[in-house]
Protein backbone atom coordinates (compact mmCIF):
# COMPACT_ATOMS: atom_id res chain seq x y z
CA UNK A 1 0.00 0.00 0.00
CA UNK A 2 1.21 3.34 -1.12
CA UNK A 3 2.03 5.99 1.90
CA UNK A 4 0.23 9.65 1.01
CA UNK A 5 1.82 12.51 3.20
CA UNK A 6 -0.03 15.96 2.67
CA UNK A 7 1.02 19.10 0.93
CA UNK A 8 2.00 20.63 4.41
CA UNK A 9 4.41 17.67 5.54
CA UNK A 10 6.12 17.89 1.29
CA UNK A 11 6.29 21.35 1.57
CA UNK A 12 7.84 21.91 5.04
CA UNK A 13 10.28 18.97 4.11
CA UNK A 14 11.58 21.36 1.13
CA UNK A 15 11.90 24.31 3.42
CA UNK A 16 14.12 22.05 5.23
CA UNK A 17 15.75 20.71 2.44
CA UNK A 18 16.49 24.84 1.55
CA UNK A 19 17.71 25.77 4.99
CA UNK A 20 20.33 22.59 5.52
CA UNK A 21 21.41 23.80 1.95
CA UNK A 22 22.01 27.55 3.43
CA UNK A 23 22.80 26.23 7.13
CA UNK A 24 25.68 23.10 5.98
CA UNK A 25 27.12 25.91 3.22
CA UNK A 26 28.45 28.01 6.18
CA UNK A 27 28.98 25.58 8.73
CA UNK A 28 31.30 23.71 7.08
CA UNK A 29 33.44 26.07 7.38
CA UNK A 30 32.42 28.10 10.57
CA UNK A 31 35.47 28.06 12.66
CA UNK A 32 37.62 28.76 9.55
CA UNK A 33 35.40 32.23 8.93
CA UNK A 34 35.73 33.20 12.66
CA UNK A 35 39.66 32.91 12.26
CA UNK A 36 40.33 33.47 8.65
CA UNK A 37 38.02 36.41 8.16
CA UNK A 38 37.63 37.92 11.75
CA UNK A 39 40.71 36.53 13.04
CA UNK A 40 39.60 34.49 16.22
CA UNK A 41 42.68 32.15 17.08
CA UNK A 42 41.37 28.09 17.99
CA UNK A 43 40.18 28.46 21.19
CA UNK A 44 38.22 31.47 21.04
CA UNK A 45 36.57 30.40 17.10
CA UNK A 46 35.46 27.22 19.03
CA UNK A 47 34.12 28.80 22.38
CA UNK A 48 31.74 31.19 20.02
CA UNK A 49 31.10 27.88 17.51
CA UNK A 50 30.52 25.68 19.88
CA UNK A 51 28.09 28.52 22.01
CA UNK A 52 25.83 29.46 18.10
CA UNK A 53 25.80 25.84 17.08
CA UNK A 54 23.98 25.24 21.21
CA UNK A 55 21.92 27.92 21.22
CA UNK A 56 20.57 26.56 17.98
CA UNK A 57 19.34 23.35 19.67
CA UNK A 58 18.64 25.40 23.23
CA UNK A 59 16.41 27.87 22.42
CA UNK A 60 14.03 25.54 20.51
CA UNK A 61 13.01 24.63 24.49
CA UNK A 62 11.27 27.53 24.08
CA UNK A 63 10.61 28.59 20.46
CA UNK A 64 8.81 24.95 20.42
CA UNK A 65 6.60 25.75 23.03
CA UNK A 66 5.80 29.52 21.68
CA UNK A 67 5.24 28.12 17.95
CA UNK A 68 2.33 25.77 19.59
CA UNK A 69 0.85 28.81 21.04
CA UNK A 70 1.07 30.93 17.97
CA UNK A 71 1.19 28.93 15.19
CA UNK A 72 3.30 26.91 12.89
CA UNK A 73 3.10 28.76 9.87
CA UNK A 74 3.56 32.09 11.71
CA UNK A 75 6.59 30.94 13.34
CA UNK A 76 8.28 29.16 10.07
CA UNK A 77 7.38 32.59 8.68
CA UNK A 78 9.11 34.55 11.21
CA UNK A 79 11.94 31.72 11.06
CA UNK A 80 13.20 32.19 7.56
CA UNK A 81 13.00 35.87 7.86
CA UNK A 82 15.20 35.64 10.39
CA UNK A 83 17.43 33.29 8.91
CA UNK A 84 17.41 35.45 5.68
CA UNK A 85 18.67 39.02 7.72
CA UNK A 86 20.92 37.10 9.98
CA UNK A 87 22.74 35.44 6.81
CA UNK A 88 23.00 38.50 4.94
CA UNK A 89 24.74 39.78 7.71
CA UNK A 90 27.13 37.46 8.12
CA UNK A 91 28.01 38.48 4.28
CA UNK A 92 28.17 42.25 4.83
CA UNK A 93 29.74 42.62 8.14
CA UNK A 94 33.37 41.86 6.60
CA UNK A 95 32.84 44.30 4.39
CA UNK A 96 31.85 46.59 7.09
CA UNK A 97 35.09 45.57 8.76
CA UNK A 98 37.27 46.22 5.79
CA UNK A 99 36.26 49.68 6.03
CA UNK A 100 38.06 50.53 9.09
CA UNK A 101 41.65 49.81 7.76
CA UNK A 102 42.08 47.09 10.36
CA UNK A 103 41.91 44.26 7.62
CA UNK A 104 42.21 43.26 4.26
CA UNK A 105 40.09 40.98 2.30
CA UNK A 106 41.90 38.76 -1.18
CA UNK A 107 43.16 34.96 -1.91
CA UNK A 108 44.81 35.71 1.70
CA UNK A 109 43.13 37.48 4.54
CA UNK A 110 45.78 40.39 5.72
CA UNK A 111 44.93 41.51 9.38
CA UNK A 112 45.93 44.88 10.55
CA UNK A 113 44.90 44.92 13.99
CA UNK A 114 41.26 42.90 13.72
CA UNK A 115 42.45 40.19 15.62
CA UNK A 116 42.60 42.59 18.41
CA UNK A 117 40.18 44.39 18.27
CA UNK A 118 36.69 44.38 19.64
CA UNK A 119 34.71 45.29 16.53
CA UNK A 120 35.18 41.69 15.95
CA UNK A 121 32.72 40.94 18.31
CA UNK A 122 29.88 42.30 16.11
CA UNK A 123 29.71 38.96 15.09
CA UNK A 124 27.84 38.08 17.76
CA UNK A 125 24.35 39.78 17.70
CA UNK A 126 24.55 38.88 13.66
CA UNK A 127 24.71 34.56 15.02
CA UNK A 128 22.28 35.46 17.60
CA UNK A 129 19.55 36.56 15.18
CA UNK A 130 20.79 33.34 13.09
CA UNK A 131 20.11 31.23 16.01
CA UNK A 132 17.05 32.51 16.99
CA UNK A 133 15.44 31.96 13.57
CA UNK A 134 17.26 27.92 13.52
CA UNK A 135 15.97 27.65 16.63
CA UNK A 136 12.39 27.76 15.40
CA UNK A 137 13.21 25.08 12.61
CA UNK A 138 14.78 23.02 14.70
CA UNK A 139 11.45 22.18 16.38
CA UNK A 140 8.68 23.08 13.90
CA UNK A 141 10.01 21.45 11.11
CA UNK A 142 10.55 18.00 13.08
CA UNK A 143 6.98 18.30 14.81
CA UNK A 144 5.54 19.09 11.38
CA UNK A 145 6.38 16.12 10.47
CA UNK A 146 5.07 14.49 13.71
CA UNK A 147 1.58 16.47 13.18
CA UNK A 148 0.93 15.35 9.54
CA UNK A 149 2.22 11.52 10.06
CA UNK A 150 -0.25 9.27 11.83
CA UNK A 151 1.42 6.22 14.15
CA UNK A 152 1.57 3.63 11.00
CA UNK A 153 3.46 6.28 8.98
CA UNK A 154 5.50 8.13 11.18
CA UNK A 155 9.00 6.47 10.95
CA UNK A 156 8.57 6.32 7.07
CA UNK A 157 7.76 10.05 7.87
CA UNK A 158 10.88 10.39 9.62
CA UNK A 159 13.09 8.87 7.72
CA UNK A 160 11.86 11.33 4.43
CA UNK A 161 12.43 14.01 6.32
CA UNK A 162 16.39 13.21 7.62
CA UNK A 163 16.82 12.46 4.09
CA UNK A 164 15.56 15.38 3.20
CA UNK A 165 18.24 17.00 6.14
CA UNK A 166 20.87 15.59 4.58
CA UNK A 167 20.19 15.72 0.93
CA UNK A 168 20.50 19.74 1.85
CA UNK A 169 23.80 18.88 3.79
CA UNK A 170 25.40 17.56 0.97
CA UNK A 171 24.24 19.51 -1.71
CA UNK A 172 25.20 22.72 0.54
CA UNK A 173 28.39 21.59 1.37
CA UNK A 174 28.96 21.09 -2.23
CA UNK A 175 29.49 25.27 -2.93
CA UNK A 176 32.15 26.19 -0.66
CA UNK A 177 35.40 24.15 -1.81
CA UNK A 178 34.88 25.13 -5.34
CA UNK A 179 34.26 28.67 -4.05
CA UNK A 180 38.00 28.33 -1.85
CA UNK A 181 39.63 27.40 -5.16
CA UNK A 182 38.55 30.22 -7.03
CA UNK A 183 38.72 33.08 -4.62
CA UNK A 184 40.57 31.90 -1.67
CA UNK A 185 39.48 33.27 2.11
CA UNK A 186 36.96 34.98 0.34
CA UNK A 187 35.12 32.42 0.14
CA UNK A 188 34.28 32.37 3.60
CA UNK A 189 32.04 36.07 3.18
CA UNK A 190 30.42 35.21 -0.29
CA UNK A 191 28.68 31.98 0.71
CA UNK A 192 26.88 33.76 3.39
CA UNK A 193 24.46 35.19 0.51
CA UNK A 194 24.24 32.30 -1.35
CA UNK A 195 22.76 31.08 2.02
CA UNK A 196 20.48 34.16 2.74
CA UNK A 197 18.82 33.72 -0.61
CA UNK A 198 18.38 29.84 -0.05
CA UNK A 199 16.54 31.18 3.06
CA UNK A 200 14.51 33.58 1.44
CA UNK A 201 13.43 30.86 -1.14
CA UNK A 202 12.22 28.78 1.99
CA UNK A 203 10.40 31.90 3.12
CA UNK A 204 8.35 32.44 -0.29
CA UNK A 205 7.75 28.63 -0.43
CA UNK A 206 6.05 28.40 2.95
CA UNK A 207 4.24 31.22 2.23
CA UNK A 208 2.25 30.55 -0.25
CA UNK A 209 2.27 26.08 -0.25
CA UNK A 210 2.26 25.99 3.68
CA UNK A 211 -1.42 25.39 5.13
CA UNK A 212 -1.99 22.66 7.92
CA UNK A 213 -5.13 21.18 8.93
CA UNK A 214 -3.65 20.21 12.01
CA UNK A 215 -3.55 22.96 14.71
CA UNK A 216 -4.26 21.20 17.97
CA UNK A 217 -3.00 22.78 20.88
CA UNK A 218 -2.00 26.04 19.04
CA UNK A 219 -3.29 29.37 21.06
CA UNK A 220 -2.96 27.84 24.40
CA UNK A 221 -1.94 30.78 27.13
CA UNK A 222 1.71 31.18 28.32
CA UNK A 223 0.81 29.34 31.59
CA UNK A 224 -0.14 26.16 29.76
CA UNK A 225 3.13 26.59 27.72
CA UNK A 226 5.55 26.90 31.42
CA UNK A 227 3.64 24.08 32.82
CA UNK A 228 4.06 22.08 29.73
CA UNK A 229 7.87 23.00 30.38
CA UNK A 230 7.95 21.90 33.46
CA UNK A 231 6.70 18.98 32.49
CA UNK A 232 9.27 18.13 29.93
CA UNK A 233 11.97 19.15 32.60
CA UNK A 234 11.43 16.89 35.39
CA UNK A 235 11.13 14.20 33.19
CA UNK A 236 13.84 12.09 34.58
CA UNK A 237 13.63 9.11 31.65
CA UNK A 238 13.95 11.39 28.72
CA UNK A 239 16.65 13.83 30.33
CA UNK A 240 18.94 10.59 31.20
CA UNK A 241 18.63 9.48 27.08
CA UNK A 242 19.39 13.41 26.50
CA UNK A 243 22.55 13.02 28.38
CA UNK A 244 23.53 9.69 26.68
CA UNK A 245 23.31 11.12 23.38
CA UNK A 246 24.87 13.47 24.16
CA UNK A 247 28.28 11.86 23.22
CA UNK A 248 27.51 10.61 20.22
CA UNK A 249 26.72 14.04 19.26
CA UNK A 250 29.75 15.56 20.62
CA UNK A 251 31.58 13.22 18.19
CA UNK A 252 29.06 13.70 15.36
CA UNK A 253 29.97 17.62 15.99
CA UNK A 254 33.74 17.33 15.16
CA UNK A 255 33.14 17.39 11.22
CA UNK A 256 32.30 20.69 12.06
CA UNK A 257 35.10 21.79 14.88
CA UNK A 258 37.69 19.58 14.17
CA UNK A 259 37.94 18.37 10.94
CA UNK A 260 37.77 21.42 8.78
CA UNK A 261 40.90 22.71 10.44
CA UNK A 262 42.39 19.40 10.90
CA UNK A 263 42.27 18.14 7.06
CA UNK A 264 43.71 21.62 5.77
CA UNK A 265 46.66 21.30 8.56
CA UNK A 266 47.57 17.54 8.05
CA UNK A 267 46.97 16.90 4.40
CA UNK A 268 47.42 21.00 3.47
CA UNK A 269 45.91 23.50 2.14
CA UNK A 270 44.21 21.66 -0.99
CA UNK A 271 42.17 19.80 1.25
CA UNK A 272 38.68 19.68 0.61
CA UNK A 273 36.67 19.95 3.95
CA UNK A 274 33.50 20.56 2.35
CA UNK A 275 33.79 17.28 0.15
CA UNK A 276 34.91 15.36 3.11
CA UNK A 277 32.25 16.26 4.79
CA UNK A 278 29.74 15.10 2.21
CA UNK A 279 30.31 11.15 2.92
CA UNK A 280 28.28 11.75 5.63
CA UNK A 281 25.11 13.24 3.93
CA UNK A 282 25.57 10.76 0.99
CA UNK A 283 25.83 7.59 3.19
CA UNK A 284 22.93 9.16 4.91
CA UNK A 285 20.53 9.81 1.68
CA UNK A 286 21.79 5.88 0.79
CA UNK A 287 21.21 4.13 3.77
CA UNK A 288 18.67 5.58 5.96
CA UNK A 289 15.26 4.47 4.21
CA UNK A 290 17.25 0.94 4.08
CA UNK A 291 18.44 0.69 7.61
CA UNK A 292 15.14 2.35 9.21
CA UNK A 293 13.26 -0.41 7.18
CA UNK A 294 15.71 -2.97 8.37
CA UNK A 295 15.50 -2.02 12.14
CA UNK A 296 11.54 -1.28 11.42
CA UNK A 297 10.50 -4.11 13.85
CA UNK A 298 12.96 -3.65 16.22
CA UNK A 299 12.51 -1.26 19.48
CA UNK A 300 14.12 2.40 19.10
CA UNK A 301 16.74 1.81 21.46
CA UNK A 302 17.65 -1.27 19.87
CA UNK A 303 18.63 0.19 16.30
CA UNK A 304 19.96 3.47 18.63
CA UNK A 305 22.24 1.51 20.31
CA UNK A 306 23.87 -0.25 17.29
CA UNK A 307 24.68 3.08 16.10
CA UNK A 308 26.50 4.05 19.82
CA UNK A 309 28.68 1.05 19.09
CA UNK A 310 29.99 2.67 15.82
CA UNK A 311 30.31 5.89 16.49
CA UNK A 312 33.71 5.21 18.67
CA UNK A 313 34.87 2.99 15.50
CA UNK A 314 34.63 5.86 13.41
CA UNK A 315 36.52 7.83 15.81
CA UNK A 316 39.62 5.21 15.69
CA UNK A 317 39.64 5.42 11.72
CA UNK A 318 39.67 8.86 11.98
CA UNK A 319 42.92 8.76 13.79
CA UNK A 320 44.58 6.10 12.13
CA UNK A 321 45.50 8.60 8.90
CA UNK A 322 48.90 9.93 10.12
CA UNK A 323 50.25 6.62 10.73
CA UNK A 324 50.51 5.41 7.07
CA UNK A 325 54.52 5.95 5.29
CA UNK A 326 53.10 6.70 1.98
CA UNK A 327 52.31 9.73 0.15
CA UNK A 328 48.97 8.40 -0.75
CA UNK A 329 46.38 6.05 -0.16
CA UNK A 330 44.47 5.04 -3.04
CA UNK A 331 45.21 8.00 -4.85
CA UNK A 332 44.35 10.58 -1.80
CA UNK A 333 46.29 11.74 1.13
CA UNK A 334 46.12 9.21 3.70
CA UNK A 335 44.54 11.49 6.14
CA UNK A 336 41.86 12.67 4.10
CA UNK A 337 41.01 8.72 2.82
CA UNK A 338 40.70 7.48 6.52
CA UNK A 339 39.01 10.50 7.81
CA UNK A 340 36.51 9.75 4.70
CA UNK A 341 36.14 6.23 5.38
CA UNK A 342 35.61 7.13 9.80
CA UNK A 343 32.77 9.95 8.56
CA UNK A 344 31.16 6.97 6.55
CA UNK A 345 30.57 4.86 9.61
CA UNK A 346 29.42 7.71 11.28
CA UNK A 347 27.35 8.34 8.86
CA UNK A 348 26.41 4.81 9.77
CA UNK A 349 25.42 4.98 13.32
CA UNK A 350 23.41 8.54 12.28
CA UNK A 351 21.25 6.28 10.18
CA UNK A 352 20.41 3.77 13.13
CA UNK A 353 20.32 6.48 16.10
CA UNK A 354 18.58 9.90 14.84
CA UNK A 355 14.96 8.99 13.24
CA UNK A 356 14.38 6.58 15.83
CA UNK A 357 15.23 9.08 18.32
CA UNK A 358 13.15 11.65 17.08
CA UNK A 359 10.61 8.99 16.82
CA UNK A 360 11.02 8.03 20.55
CA UNK A 361 10.94 11.65 21.40
CA UNK A 362 7.34 12.18 19.23
CA UNK A 363 5.76 9.64 20.83
CA UNK A 364 6.08 10.37 24.41
CA UNK A 365 4.67 13.97 23.18
CA UNK A 366 0.89 15.02 24.40
CA UNK A 367 -1.07 15.68 21.26
CA UNK A 368 -0.61 19.44 20.08
CA UNK A 369 2.24 19.57 22.36
CA UNK A 370 4.75 18.20 19.45
CA UNK A 371 6.63 20.87 19.38
CA UNK A 372 7.75 21.62 22.85
CA UNK A 373 8.51 17.63 22.76
CA UNK A 374 10.46 17.84 19.48
CA UNK A 375 12.03 21.41 20.76
CA UNK A 376 13.15 19.51 24.07
CA UNK A 377 14.71 16.76 22.45
CA UNK A 378 17.15 18.67 20.83
CA UNK A 379 18.85 19.48 23.99
CA UNK A 380 21.13 17.19 23.79
CA UNK A 381 22.58 19.09 20.63
CA UNK A 382 23.13 21.85 22.83
CA UNK A 383 24.95 20.16 25.29
CA UNK A 384 27.12 18.55 23.06
CA UNK A 385 27.80 21.58 20.73
CA UNK A 386 29.28 23.33 23.86
CA UNK A 387 31.33 20.47 24.94
CA UNK A 388 32.48 19.33 21.71
CA UNK A 389 32.96 22.81 19.86
CA UNK A 390 34.70 23.67 23.52
CA UNK A 391 36.86 20.60 23.66
CA UNK A 392 37.92 20.86 20.04
CA UNK A 393 39.64 24.21 20.57
CA UNK A 394 41.55 22.90 23.73
CA UNK A 395 42.51 20.19 21.79
CA UNK A 396 43.33 21.50 18.42
CA UNK A 397 45.43 23.63 20.32
CA UNK A 398 47.09 21.05 22.08
CA UNK A 399 47.76 18.46 19.33
CA UNK A 400 47.44 20.30 15.83
CA UNK A 401 48.29 23.75 16.81
CA UNK A 402 47.71 27.23 13.79
CA UNK A 403 50.82 26.57 11.29
CA UNK A 404 51.47 30.02 11.40
CA UNK A 405 52.05 30.52 15.01
CA UNK A 406 55.47 28.76 14.12
CA UNK A 407 58.80 29.84 12.49
CA UNK A 408 59.26 27.07 10.40
CA UNK A 409 57.70 24.13 9.24
CA UNK A 410 60.01 21.65 11.29
CA UNK A 411 58.38 23.60 14.42
CA UNK A 412 54.87 22.86 13.71
CA UNK A 413 55.42 19.47 13.04
CA UNK A 414 57.23 18.20 15.87
CA UNK A 415 54.26 20.08 17.64
CA UNK A 416 51.43 18.23 15.46
CA UNK A 417 53.22 14.81 15.60
CA UNK A 418 50.51 13.38 18.26
CA UNK A 419 47.92 15.39 16.06
CA UNK A 420 45.71 12.02 16.24
CA UNK A 421 45.26 11.76 19.90
CA UNK A 422 42.38 14.08 19.13
CA UNK A 423 40.34 11.22 18.02
CA UNK A 424 41.19 8.89 20.85
CA UNK A 425 39.35 11.24 23.19
CA UNK A 426 36.60 11.25 21.38
CA UNK A 427 36.85 7.48 20.64
CA UNK A 428 36.91 7.15 24.78
CA UNK A 429 33.49 9.19 24.91
CA UNK A 430 31.71 7.47 22.22
CA UNK A 431 32.41 4.21 24.49
CA UNK A 432 31.48 5.44 27.56
CA UNK A 433 27.43 6.77 25.81
CA UNK A 434 27.39 2.92 24.03
CA UNK A 435 27.53 1.44 27.45
CA UNK A 436 25.65 4.04 29.34
CA UNK A 437 22.44 3.16 26.63
CA UNK A 438 22.32 -0.24 27.03
CA UNK A 439 22.34 0.36 31.29
CA UNK A 440 19.38 2.69 30.28
CA UNK A 441 17.65 0.39 27.76
CA UNK A 442 17.58 -2.53 30.39
CA UNK A 443 16.40 -0.54 33.02
CA UNK A 444 13.82 1.36 31.20
CA UNK A 445 12.50 -2.04 30.46
CA UNK A 446 11.62 -2.95 33.22
CA UNK A 447 8.94 0.25 34.35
Amino acid sequence: MTTKFSRAFWTANLAELFERMAYYAIFIVITLYLSNTLGFNDVEASIISGLFSGGLYFFPLFTGAFADKIGYRKSILLAFSLLTVGYLGLGVLPTMLAGTGLVEYGEKTAFHGLEHSALRYLIVPVMCIIMIGGSFIKSIISASVARETTSETRAKGYSIFYMMVNIGAFTGKCVIDPLRSWVGDEAYIYINYFSSVLCLLALVTIFLFYHSAHTSGEGKSMRDVFNGLAKVFTNGRLLTLILIVTGFWMIQHQLYATMPKYVIRMAGETAKPGWIANVNPFVVVLCVNFITQMMAKRKALTSMTVGMFLIPLSALVMATGNMFSGDTLLGMHPITFMMMAGIAIQALAECFISPRYLEYFSLQAPKGEEGLYLGFSHLHSFLSSVLGFGLSGVLLTKYCPDPSLFATVEEWQGASVNAHYIWYWFASIGVISAIALIIYAKVTAKK
